[in-house]
């Protein structure tokens, strides 16, 4: 696919939250039949969504990563999981959300997000981010 054929504003969003490595490997696996979902994607998804000013990056990244927990889709979550770290959502954080999600969209979604999340940790961090404790104490909860 040519490149030249995507929106540039959006390609260089999606390239900031992405990574260089997974839009090119979106844009470079390309076909005929999945060009077009490339180009609609790239322009109306990251050039007019993620380009909007009232949400950074980084929560519309939170903001993501819980939906993709809800519908249940672990391929796009593996990448926006990398997005989120990318965009300063912190290893904390990530589990916070993904324990959040557990109680709105059930264990099992959890449970299979949570299992995409250590894979791409250890991907990144060679297991170091996964093989620390939850922290049990020192923690404040928000009062109800």
């Amino acid at each position: 696919m040519d490149v030249g054929s995507l929106d540039a504003h959006g390609l260089r969003t999606r390239r900031k939250v992405m990574g260089d490595d997974h839009v090119n490997a979106s844009v470079n696996d390309a076909t005929p039949f999945t060009e077009d979902i490339q180009v609609l994607v790239t322009k109306y998804a990251w050039g007019d969504v993620w380009s909007r000013p009232g949400l950074s990056l980084r929560d519309r990244s939170i903001v993501t990563v819980s939906m993709l927990v809800a519908l249940n889709r672990p391929q796009e979550l593996r990448g926006h999981i990398r997005g989120a770290l990318n965009n300063g959502v912190t290893v904390t954080e990530l589990r916070e959300m993904l324990l959040q999600a557990a109680i709105y969209c059930g264990a099992p979604a959890a449970l299979d997000s949570f299992r995409v999340a250590v894979s791409v940790l250890d991907e990144l961090n060679d297991g170091r981010e996964t093989l620390q404790p939850s922290p049990t104490s020192g923690t404040e909860a928000v009062d109800q």
